[in-house]
């Protein structure tokens, strides 16, 4: 991996110990994230056990598609050698974003998407692009109609596996596009984080029973940071380990037609 990487949910949890850890390793970073004030909070924070760190913010809410075109219009001519694409959202109920995209969509497939696509000019040949997806992908399906759910469709769990599964379909359909490329997915597993928080009365008996079962930030953004230094191309991480892309998720039939319909929205 070269010189600069762009992390999206740079403030998160998991999104803050990848800047931290990239940082570290002597990588420019630009902290992709929708709270810029939250952001310098969490660069002081860094900064002050990574002295060296090259670190630059720059706001970018991926519920907006015109936020995400001005995030990549306002980047320096330099080369972006790396993508995380980090941010995440489980949205509590249904809502439309500015641009009538439901938002868990927005923000964990359509935002990403358009961010990636955009960036594509500005990326070496054999850039990295990791693509955090979930366990839940497994549990869910999608189709183009997917894409837009109605109301009546929403849940708060399921529309967050159905985003996360169409990224992972997107991840295959920018792999077999792209063949030099470095694109993989990253699945973080059961992260201890707020986004494990549903809003729901349940919740402090999850915070008591579930989450010391949880994995730390920093264990579940690892597979992230392996893909991001691998010179691997259409690997699922997870764990400490990696594998081709799951046989259940072969389907580029259902890729291409996702990728068509994406385009018809965004572009």
């Amino acid at each position: 991996m070269h010189s600069r990487v762009i992390v999206t949910g740079a403030t998160g949890a998991m999104g803050s110990a990848a800047v931290r850890a990239l940082a570290a390793q002597g990588h420019a970073v630009v902290m992709a994230c929708r709270n810029p004030g939250k952001a310098a909070a969490v660069r002081e924070r860094i900064l002050a056990e990574v002295p060296e760190a090259d670190l630059a913010i720059r706001p970018l809410d991926l519920s907006s598609l015109d936020s995400v075109h001005a995030f990549v219009a306002g980047l320096d001519d330099g080369p972006v050698s790396a993508l995380l694409n980090n941010a995440g959202v489980i949205s509590r109920s249904y809502a439309l974003t500015a641009d009538g995209l439901e938002h868990t969509f927005s923000v964990n497939y359509f935002g990403p998407v358009l961010l990636t696509r955009l960036l594509l000019p500005a990326m070496p040949a054999d850039a990295r692009i990791v693509n955090m997806v979930s366990l839940t992908c497994r549990f869910a399906e999608v189709t183009p109609e997917s894409l837009s759910p109605a109301e009546k469709d929403f849940s708060q769990l399921g529309t967050y596996a159905c985003a996360k599964l169409a990224l992972l379909r997107f991840s295959q359909e920018l792999a077999r596009r792209n063949p030099t490329l470095r694109v993989n997915v990253a699945d973080p597993g059961i992260v201890g984080s707020d986004m494990i928080e549903l809003g729901r009365w349940f919740d402090p008996l999850a915070k008591v029973f579930f989450r010391p079962f949880c994995k730390s930030p920093q264990r579940g953004v690892r597979p992230a940071l392996a893909a991001l230094a691998s010179d691997e191309r259409g690997q699922y991480y997870v764990g400490k380990r990696h594998q081709a892309f799951p046989d259940r998720y072969f389907d580029p039939e259902l890729d291409l037609r996702l990728w068509e319909a994406t385009d018809r929205i965004l572009f």
